[in-house]
């Protein structure tokens, strides 16, 4: 007897699976990128996707695309001008020998950062130059980069900036800025001390009772590298300006990295050719992928069919349905990265015309679930291509038994938080 035939949807949600396993696996070592990339080559060869459609998938992309670019274009002028080195010679001096305090300061300042310039920037920025302290401080520097992983997922929904994927599940429709904080204010806090602390307690047998250096060679901060700092620092501003106007983050940051690095490089008189040599330009073809992706998946019923599930859950019940939604979301996350389910989820939320409860959990859902995997989000994906240039690497499953100790307390109780309020 014949088995049911292979219907286009069916196809479609094969081979989106394909590619997300492929991006999740690396087979054969091969890039995340080309994973993603092959899956939206085959679904337009195989005639599943018009190449308009993937196109415009593509297109959707332009804010993520000058988003990512502006800030790799910062981290690389900031690395190569020697700023992460200083910041690290002066984090290692404030952490005085003591290897839980320094992985504390970093903690705290992995949650500014990526309060203030979101979690992209958080793995994109922070990642050097915590391997720089502690590489300096002579210690480990696994349980200080995994900081920086962890943080700017759970630290992501502090503000509207502080995740791109924040104001596309809310599209045009971001609650003010004090009701935000009312909002999300709890929540907030709650996971990144409940990410503190098992993150803490998970690295406590390389931490405690262990001395690092205490003093680093003196390093000086020249004019190129007092450049770069305040172009970061303009870049924050330039972020909050934006998102206070309603204005997309894309352009703005775009416009101070490539501001910044030209200032840079006319003080260097030279040095272009090095700088994008080394920016990974790699991640770009990767979220356009991603996007095609979520476009197949929207064409194939996907997103009718979750925002009639949404809106009848809801009906019946608001509270079981926040639990449930993001719970769900932070699960599908991990499945097809945050950004796509960002994307599919945030529309579901505008068409089921969900409560703002139930569109807050699911955005909490989008924004911590990813501390789960390697791959549950855009800003955990680029913190891994940043340790792999610094010579260290983590496993899928390294992370995911990490993840599964560290994601599900945090998103307890920013749900629970949520739902008091």
């Amino acid at each position: 007897m014949a088995g049911p035939a292979l219907t286009p949807d069916l196809a479609t949600w094969g081979i989106a699976g394909a590619a997300t396993l492929g991006v999740i696996a690396r087979p054969f070592g091969w890039p995340e990128a080309v994973w993603a990339v092959l899956g939206a080559a085959s679904l337009v060869a195989l005639g599943l996707l018009p190449w308009p459609v993937a196109l415009e998938g593509v297109r959707k992309g332009t804010d993520v695309y000058l988003f990512l670019v502006g800030m790799m274009l910062l981290a690389e002028i900031a690395r190569k001008e020697g700023l992460f080195d200083w910041l690290a010679s002066h984090a290692v001096r404030r952490a005085r020998g003591s290897a839980t305090r320094l992985f504390l300061l970093v903690y705290v300042v992995g949650t500014v950062v990526t309060v203030f310039l979101s979690n992209d920037a958080c793995a994109v920025v922070l990642t050097p130059a915590v391997y720089a302290a502690a590489r300096a401080a002579r210690a480990e520097p696994l349980p200080y980069l995994f900081i920086c992983a962890f943080i700017a997922n759970a630290a992501s929904f502090v503000l509207p900036i502080s995740n791109p994927a924040n104001l596309v599940v809310f599209a045009g429709h971001v609650p003010p800025l004090m009701q935000w904080l009312k909002t999300f204010g709890l929540p907030s806090v709650l996971a990144i001390a409940a990410t503190y602390a098992v993150l803490r307690l998970t690295q406590n047998r390389a931490l405690a009772g262990r001395t690092i250096a205490s003093e680093t060679g003196a390093v000086a901060l020249d004019l190129g590298g007092k450049v770069a700092g305040a172009g970061i620092v303009a870049t924050a501003g330039a972020l909050l300006g934006a998102s206070a106007a309603g204005i997309e983050l894309g352009l703005p940051t775009f416009a101070a990295g490539l501001a910044t690095t030209l200032v840079v490089l006319a003080i260097k008189r030279g040095g272009l050719v090095d700088v994008v040599r080394d920016v990974s330009w790699s991640v770009l073809p990767l979220v356009a992928g991603l996007f095609v992706l979520v476009e197949a998946l929207e064409r194939s019923g996907v997103l009718r069919m979750l925002a009639d599930a949404l809106r009848d859950y809801a009906a019946a019940s608001p509270a079981a349905t926040a639990w449930g939604g993001g719970a769900l979301v932070a699960l599908g996350s991990n499945l097809v990265n945050n950004l796509p389910a960002g994307l599919l989820a945030g529309a579901a939320v505008q068409a089921a015309e969900a409560s703002p409860t139930v569109a807050g959990a699911i955005l909490i859902g989008v924004d911590l679930g990813p501390n789960l995997s390697v791959t549950g989000s855009l800003a955990t994906i680029l913190w891994l291509t940043a340790i792999r240039r610094e010579g260290e690497d983590v496993s899928a499953w390294r992370f995911l038994k990490l993840g599964a100790l560290v994601m599900p307390p945090a998103l307890a109780l920013a749900l629970a938080a949520l739902l008091l309020a």
